[in-house]
């Protein structure tokens, strides 16, 4: 894929311009050419136990060494002890990052572009994708997922367990009480959700996810066999997503806090940090520890008003800024080779399904159409990192830039779509990357919702940014204007990568799949056999389009109108 010509431009053009001096190479190849380190790198007869855990909306500045305000002194030491990855990207919401996550594939090759997954749309992971587990489960891993799953349920199918894990206990939908389980999508729409395998397990609430979470992984490591099949773990924490919960012994050190949200915020990663505690000291207790890796990785980047904080990045959740889409993440493990460092190697969340298929001992090459490169030299042995390129997303469907147009794009790419793409040194952004402020931690005791929402929400004038991020990481200067060059080479790849995305996957909402209608729980509601009868996309969707685009003028005028009255109540 990334060795393809550029339409109208050739690729050594490309190569000559400053920090982009790279050879395009695909993941299949770069697998090729690293092969003989990656054949040494552990021994073939003892493949590690694979600890993954991932964190919800956990922001950038929300880790102890990130930030000396949140204390999570696990966490910090892993980290420290292992290797930080400091260049390392999701995606900006929690669907996409998932979805490529378990199929090493970029979200425009599985329909999944736009938006999340919503409880009751009949849309899940496709079902021709061979997923991460599954491909463990093939050399002889023990598969287990516990925790949040949000790619859909609509078909038995589309569960964990038919998805390659042995094992799953956790929630299916993407919110849900933390002591309850009851998870709603809107007002009357609310149901039960926590499952057991492919049952729903009443009986099983109130006691917090976090710690019910982890009881259960430490369950399998005490009942497995370390000498036995290797383990894979996919320890998916619901926190620290909304709704802000947490027990009470955990809020009492962040009592100098005056910002409430940010408290609450603070004490459930707090929670989560003696989470991964309690996972480690089982690793050592039970004889798995000096043969694991572990990967610890948030999903997308923290929302500022619900108490978390990407500061000094740029944007929140939902973005593509670099506070939406750079993420936490670090690996720690006795089988790295240098240890103790931090990596600013380019790891993408696409990189893992190669990287631990290799780690397992098999040859990610065999599964088609990867995104994803083996970055374990990189990460272990501190080597370059086989990626130079990602592509943060293109979405057709999402609300297009007014001030966007193919010409705009030098007839190479119409402005007015949402789109990113980092190469080399160089990031541009398309369309409405969504909202592009710098928010520092909240010292107020409440955030000024209302009236920041009035000040800053504010329709971009323009619909191109580039940005130098390794001299600019918090996206300051827009240097678009000064490097045209620079845009259309990147505005060529856009152009390409969308050639292979195929058609986007967002269907109607199911009436059919109400918990009242399904025994009170959320789960799936399509019979044995049934075939969709949906075209892809929905058509609410379509016209909801339409009729933005016709009230954005009205929108707009209203929004500074109503913005210069409250300036001046202020």
């Amino acid at each position: 894929m990334a060795t393809a010509a550029l339409s109208g431009f050739s690729v050594m053009s490309l190569l000559s311009l400053s920090y982009l001096t790279w050879d395009w190479m695909s993941p299949n190849q770069a697998e090729n050419q690293s092969a003989p380190d990656s054949a040494n790198r552990l021994p073939a007869a003892h493949p590690p136990h694979i600890i993954f855990i991932m964190t919800d909306d956990q922001g950038f500045n929300d880790i102890g060494y990130h930030n000396s305000d949140i204390r999570t002194p696990t966490l910090d030491k892993l980290a420290a002890d292992g290797v930080k990855l400091e260049q390392y990207y999701i995606q900006p919401i929690c669907t996409p990052s998932r979805s490529q996550l378990l199929t090493g594939r970029y979200q425009i090759h599985t329909g999944l572009q736009h938006s999340i997954i919503r409880p009751r749309q009949p849309n899940c992971l496709p079902f021709d994708q061979v997923t991460l587990p599954q491909r463990l489960q093939e050399v002889g891993y023990s598969t287990h997922m516990v925790g949040k799953w949000h790619l859909g349920f609509y078909k038995k199918e589309c569960l964990p367990t038919r998805r390659g894990f042995d094992t799953y206990f956790g929630s299916l939908t993407g919110s849900v009480n933390y002591y309850t389980y009851n998870s709603c999508d809107g007002p009357g729409l609310c149901g039960f959700d926590l499952h057991e395998g492919e049952t729903v397990a009443w009986g099983r609430g109130g006691k917090y996810s976090t710690h019910l979470y982890t009881q259960r992984v430490r369950k399998i490591l005490a009942t497995h066999d370390p000498r036995g099949p290797p383990l894979f773990i996919y320890l998916s924490f619901q926190a620290v997503h909304t709704p802000l919960q947490c027990p009470r012994r955990y809020v009492h050190p962040y009592r100098g806090m005056a910002n409430v949200p940010r408290r609450k915020y603070a004490a459930m990663v707090s929670a989560v940090d003696e989470a991964v505690r309690n996972v480690t000291y089982a690793l050592r207790k039970y004889g798995y520890y000096q043969n694991s890796v572990i990967v610890f990785s948030t999903d997308n980047g923290g929302q500022p008003l619900s108490g978390g904080s990407n500061w000094p990045l740029r944007g929140r959740k939902g973005t593509y800024w670099e506070g939406g889409v750079r993420g936490l993440g670090f690996v720690h493990s006795p089988l790295l080779r240098r240890k103790r460092r931090v990596s600013t190697a380019l790891v993408h969340i696409t990189d893992w399904y190669p990287t631990l298929v290799g780690l397992a001992g098999s040859n990610a090459s065999a599964t088609e159409g990867l995104d994803g490169y083996d970055v374990w030299p990189a990460i272990s042995e501190g080597k370059e990192s086989p990626r130079l390129e990602i592509l943060h997303n293109i979405d057709p469907l999402y609300n297009p830039a007014r001030a966007g147009s193919l010409q705009g794009g030098f007839g190479i790419w119409d402005t007015a779509v949402q789109a990113s793409i980092r190469a080399g040194d160089w990031k541009l952004l398309t369309g409405d990357p969504g909202y592009g402020d710098w928010t520092p931690p909240p010292v107020l005791p409440s955030f000024p919702g209302g009236w920041w929402g009035l000040e800053r929400h504010t329709q971009p004038r323009k619909s191109v940014w580039l940005f130098n991020i390794s001299g600019d990481p918090y996206e300051r200067s827009d240097v678009a204007e000064q490097r045209p060059d620079v845009v259309k080479q990147l505005l060529a790849r856009l152009a390409y990568y969308n050639r292979t995305a195929v058609p986007v996957r967002y269907p109607m909402e199911d009436p059919r799949a109400h918990p009242d209608l399904n025994g009170g729980a959320w789960g799936p509601w399509f019979g044995d056999g049934e075939e969709d009868t949906w075209d892809g996309v929905s058509r609410r969707r379509i016209k909801d389009r339409k009729e933005t685009l016709k009230m954005s003028r009205t929108k707009s005028f209203f929004r500074r109108l109503n913005a210069r009255m409250m300036s001046n109540r202020i």
